[in-house]
């Protein structure tokens, strides 16, 4: 009735015998002592649950049905199982058919093909002459060609202030003529990525001579890297491996004599294969400046040191992405909801102006409780918490599809027997557990409760709850009791507002605090530098973070509005805030027909509606924005029950349109607390009724203040045409070179978001938004298209840009000449295919319009990075001013050091960090045929970060960026209930199907679709 999942090597899961601690190979007496703690919590779970019985079970359990199939191997190569518990090995030398003497050389896929390079001179190709477009520029051909991202202009910038500041990169020294040998490893049986981790260990151990004797490094799938050649190009082995199991029946005192005495032992076949040699050189000509522009980066020999400085982490820590985590580091902390905390940190080999450098940070996560699954349930759900006080009760269909969506996709191991195997939970069975039914090897159908009497002599206490299914296509049945969830599992589903809060705080380090942890990791005992691999590879990592100088911009003079003239303000404080207490907003709005509609409330809290009308108003009247103080329809009271009918709701809203002439310009909506509601609130006001919305929280009219009436008064003034504040000296008067006033620029974002981590069916949204007005560029437009699931290119980018240059035309009477295009969201693996698929739909929008062909700058933005800045603290001003303990201050510019060696990128950090470590914004441009300077770039785009509608301080992103991104997320909401409905649809399935179409979004209104109702 099981079917196991040890076999599946992608997984994070690790073993039962695992824990937080992790794994050291050094101290043998301390793997004990894990698999004693171990024991002793499964002792414990099975007592609470009235199971653990001693000396009552027969030596060894049978398995539930079907047992694991056989080993595949074949019995001619297969040695005999050893009669004892040590290890033996057996190699088989194989001279191989053909020598990798002279392996081909590393590919890129950038260095194939025809290639288009952008230098300060513009665009050239490399194997044909540029094709003169209309207006005597050069064009692009219309035939696919791999691209190169732009270069770097110049050797940075020099506007600034300049500041002394230290980065968590390392600086990792290798010798370029060490060649690592690169092998293929297979291993039958597939075994998950911690038993492969011990077979390597056990190989490398009893193998010696044949490997050379040195210690490869492994990166636990099928990639072996050696400092030297083995002696034969091809390797077979057979390792015998004592595989640790647990059995719940037996007492403390003789724990250690069952493990000595009931140790399985499992046969693999290893077989190793020579790919390639790999040499340093090449790694060195790209990092040193003398070095040819257009080679592409070795990626395999940096891979290989990748994993080379991956490997002692990997041995003692749990591995998530390319953070590792372990207790070592400070515990596990609950943070509610079977959930616990665990700090850890990120490592990553990067290439950089300096050369080779290991950027390592710290990191937090969250990870599934290891407790029993009803335990687990207990926390997780409310409606489970009385459980144990009512074992009859069963399941509703809303609850069932809750559980089920709780525990989908967990591993759990059973404790009512012998085993080591870990199985997926793909779902729930339908029945209930008492009525469940199974056929044995014989075909005869046996009763689920009753064969776990008959075999196991237990009686399952809770039966009117539903077995978990463990198989994705046939059924196969594990009662919950008798599960515990697997340790090291990272919680995929989305956290709870109060679990992100204990995340976050967990995470929240200030500077000082966070430089002394990234320290500490470095010359700590699980850190990328706690083992010999370095030394075996010729590899020396720095001790110490990368010193380097950085630059303060200076920020720009701001034109707010003062009862209808203009006046100039400079941001002076050293957070670079500033307030409109003797201000007006640049752009004041006139709100003369608005309505407001409460759900829920209290009798005295919706009593504080006239008392919020009335000062909101006022607050309005103090920034320059006129909202009436009488509604156009007296304020609407409704139930929170409202908000659960997507029928009614629609009726209500247009119901209050209707009474304002179909002409309403706001509808202000106060609920009682966070409900799923307000994603169809959103939809139906901007699509069907075409009417702008601000909601907020009855909690907070209950406190009144002047910065929460001030905040709001920002958001709607902004959602209703209206904009805060505007550069005074515009671009064109900052950047004279490249910007005129009369030849219009437009400002792009785009964005795509993504279903959360379990959901194998929702589709993406993409956003793209654009400036409408030059040269103030502070108001954008959006349009938003939903996708194929994890789909990261824009589908659709052609036919967003296309629309946004129609409404730009229709603004400004003129298509803008250059696009400065801001994309969010993509990881530097997806830079090539970005480059080549987005920036040829941004060009064929642009053909759409006869004759026009304007200059693109495409720029990727990243904030999920892991660099960080800190000052100085030998640096005699950061003293003065007391910044050591600080962030760094606004307007920070690096573009020396740390970036790339010869990419246009540059990390500003163009806000005060308030809580925590500040993380600088990476931007990284791909391509620019605007041929900026790094001067100009980082000041338009640190000038643009004032600009921001909803707060009076600079924002950590680039605006069309973050405009993307909020837009993005509204059209997720958009699609927020049907993809619960989906997923409830889906729950049941077992198998798991191919993401469906993705279901449209619904069309704008017209009313709302220029203004930024998102922000």
């Amino acid at each position: 009735m099981e079917n196991s999942e040890e076999s599946n090597g992608s997984k994070k899961c690790t073993t039962k015998t695992r824990t937080f601690r992790g794994r050291t190979k050094t101290n043998p007496t301390h793997k004990h002592q894990y698999q004693y703690q171990y024991q002793h919590h499964l002792f414990q779970y099975s007592n609470q649950f009235g199971f653990f019985n001693h000396n009552q079970y027969p030596s060894y359990y049978p398995a539930l049905l079907p047992l694991p199939p056989p080993i595949p191997l074949q019995l001619s190569l297969t040695p005999p199982f050893p009669q004892n518990n040590s290890f033996r090995s057996k190699t088989h030398l194989q001279k191989p058919s053909c020598k990798l003497n002279n392996p081909p050389p590393p590919t890129s896929s950038v260095s194939q093909g025809p290639v288009v390079a952008i230098s300060s001179e513009g665009l050239q190709q490399r194997k044909s002459p540029p094709v003169n477009g209309n207006n005597g520029r050069r064009a692009m051909h219309s035939t696919p060609q791999a691209l190169i991202a732009a270069k770097r202009p110049d050797s940075g910038g020099v506007e600034g202030t300049v500041i002394t500041l230290v980065a968590n990169h390392f600086l990792v020294q290798f010798n370029s003529s060490q060649r690592i040998f690169h092998y293929n490893v297979e291993i039958s049986p597939n075994p998950s990525k911690d038993v492969a981790r011990m077979i390597k260990e056990k190989l490398v151990e009893d193998n010696s001579a044949v490997l050379s004797g040195t210690f490869p490094a492994y990166d636990g799938r099928k990639n072996l890297y050696s400092p030297v050649e083995f002696q034969n190009d091809r390797l077979e082995f057979y390792i015998s491996l004592p595989i640790p199991t647990s059995k719940s029946s037996l007492p403390f005192g003789e724990l250690n004599d069952f493990q000595e005495k009931h140790q399985q032992l499992k046969l693999f076949r290893i077989n190793i294969k020579l790919v390639s040699k790999l040499d340093g050189k090449e790694l060195s000509r790209y990092l040193s400046k003398e070095g040819d522009d257009w080679i592409p980066l070795p990626q395999d020999y940096l891979h290989a040191l990748d994993v080379v400085l991956r490997e002692s982490p990997m041995e003692k820590c749990i591995p998530v992405g390319r953070s590792f985590y372990s207790s070592l580091m400070g515990g596990t902390k609950e943070i509610g909801g079977g959930a616990v905390g665990l700090r850890g940190f990120f490592q990553s080999l990067r290439p950089t102006q300096q050369g080779l450098a290991l950027n390592v940070d710290f990191s937090v996560t969250a990870f599934h409780e290891s407790i029993g699954v009803i335990p687990y349930l207990q926390k997780r759900l409310k409606f489970f918490k009385d459980l144990l006080q009512n074992k009859t009760r069963s399941l509703i269909s809303e609850e069932r599809k809750e559980v089920e969506k709780a525990l989908k996709n967990i591993r759990v191991f059973v404790c009512h027997r012998e085993t080591v195997q870990r199985y997926r939970v793909y779902g729930l069975t339908e029945e209930a557990t008492e009525n469940l039914w199974f056929a044995d090897r014989d075909g005869k159908n046996l009763r689920l409760v009753s064969y776990f009497k008959d075999h196991y002599n237990y009686d399952i206490k809770f039966r009117n709850l539903p077995c978990l299914q463990i198989s994705r296509s046939k059924p196969c049945y594990l009662p919950m009791e008798l599960c515990m969830i697997c340790e090291g599992q990272k919680f995929l589903g989305k956290l709870s507002d109060d679990q992100t809060a204990r995340i976050l705080k967990m995470g929240c380090q200030r500077p000082k605090e966070r430089k002394t942890i990234i320290n500490e990791v470095m010359r700590g005992s699980v850190g990328p530098t706690s083992g010999n691999q370095s030394r075996e590879f010729k590899l020396h990592v720095s001790r110490e973070m990368t010193r380097l100088k950085g630059r303060i911009l200076q920020p720009p003079k701001l034109k707010l509005g003062d009862g209808g003239l203009v006046r100039d303000l400079t941001p002076s404080r050293h957070d670079r805030q500033w307030n409109l207490l003797d201000s007006h907003v640049f752009e004041g709005t006139r709100i003369e027909r608005w309505a407001l509609v409460s759900f829920g409330g209290t009798p005295d809290q919706k009593s504080n509606i006239p008392k919020f009308i009335n000062q909101l108003s006022q607050r309005c009247e103090q920034l320059g924005i006129f909202l009436s103080k009488n509604t156009i329809i007296s304020p609407q009271y409704e139930l929170t029950q409202v908000l659960n009918n997507v029928a009614l709701l629609e009726s209500k809203l247009k119901k209050i349109h209707k009474v304002a002439s179909n002409n309403l310009q706001l509808l202000i909506c106060i609920m009682e607390k966070r409900h799923k509601g307000y994603a169809d609130l959103k939809r139906i006001a901007e699509t069907n009724v075409g009417v702008v919305t601000q909601c907020c929280l009855f909690p907070n009219l209950g406190k009144l203040n002047s910065q929460f009436l001030a905040n709001l008064a920002l958001k709607i003034n902004a959602k209703v045409g209206g904009c805060t504040v505007a550069l005074y000296n515009s671009l064109p008067s900052q950047i004279p070179r490249l910007l005129r006033s009369d030849e219009p620029v437009i400002f792009m974002g785009a964005d795509v978001t993504h279903p959360h981590p379990l959901d194998d069916f929702s589709p993406s949204v993409a956003a793209v938004v654009g400036s409408m007005n030059w040269p103030e560029t502070n108001k954008y437009a959006s349009r938003m298209r939903s996708q194929t699931h994890r789909q990261e290119i824009i589908q659709d980018l052609g036919a967003m840009v296309k629309e946004l240059l129609d409404d730009f035309y229709q603004e400004a009477s003129k298509l803008p000449k250059r696009i400065i295009f801001f994309r969010d969201g993509v990881s530097e693996t997806q830079f090539y295919k970005v480059l080549q698929e987005e920036l040829q739909a941004i060009q064929e929008a642009c053909s759409r319009f006869p004759g026009y062909r304007p200059l693109i700058t495409f720029a990727v933005v990243q904030k999920r990075h892991h660099t960080r800045l800190f000052p100085s603290e030998t640096d005699i001003s950061s003293i003065r001013n007391q910044f050591y303990n600080e962030n760094i201050p606004p307007g920070t510019v690096v573009d020396t050091v740390i970036t790339h060696p010869k990419e246009f990128d540059f990390y500003l950090c163009s806000h005060w960090g308030v809580k925590g470590t500040s993380r600088p914004t990476h931007y990284h441009v791909l391509w620019d045929e605007n041929q900026f300077t790094s001067d100009e770039l980082q000041k338009l785009v640190y000038n643009l970060c004032y600009t921001f509608v909803r707060c009076t301080k600079p924002v950590s992103l680039v605006p069309p960026a973050y405009y993307a991104h909020l837009a993005a997320y509204r059209g997720r909401l958009y699609l927020e209930r049907s993809e619960s409905m989906a997923s409830l649809r889906n729950a049941s399935t077992i198998s798991r199907a191919a993401p469906p179409k993705a279901t449209p979004l619904p069309k704008l209104n017209d009313n709302v679709k220029n203004l930024m109702f998102y922000c």
